[in-house]
């Protein structure tokens, strides 16, 4: 037996409000809140007064977007500046708002967690035996995680 799918329909007063709610819960950027209107299948003019909406309460806001989202994952994933970048770059923040975003990371506690984090993955290659491997593992671990060449390829050669 097939179950009918009915799609809901939404006006626009229904949308702010569901989007709103959408907002609240965690910081958005526009493409998040763009992609969950097509989802709701709202109509082109219906998604821009929403949008506007959003913006004009201080329910979307781009920069305290990637600033939340710089922070978030430097702290909980401990990614590098690369990663952050590439990321936001691929949710479409302007590269005025990256710049923003980054000084969010403090300099003294990005190097001290690049540092942490290279000594615990070497710590975790100890039974490996052959050298040019485990440097291998070790800056493959670190660029994957978005630390940028120079700094990787310093605690690289520094490995013995």
């Amino acid at each position: 037996m097939k179950m009918k799918t009915s799609h809901t329909t939404y006006t626009v007063e229904e949308a702010k409000a569901r989007m709103e709610r959408y907002c609240a819960y965690q910081e958005r950027c526009h493409k998040e809140v763009t992609q969950k209107l097509k989802e709701m299948r709202m109509i082109p003019e219906a998604n821009d007064m929403v949008i506007h909406h959003l913006l004009q309460n201080n329910y979307l806001n781009e920069t305290r977007f990637a600033q939340a989202f710089a922070r978030g994952k430097f702290r909980v994933k401990k990614w590098g500046k690369s990663r952050i970048i590439r990321e936001l770059k691929y949710r479409d923040i302007s590269t005025f708002n990256i710049k923003i975003a980054l000084k969010e990371i403090p300099e003294n506690l990005y190097l001290t967690t690049f540092e942490q984090l290279a000594q615990k993955r070497i710590e975790q290659l100890v039974t490996e035996k052959n050298l040019q491997v485990k440097k291998k593992k070790l800056a493959d671990y670190l660029l994957y995680r978005g630390w940028e060449p120079e700094l990787v390829w310093d605690k690289v050669s520094t490995v013995i």
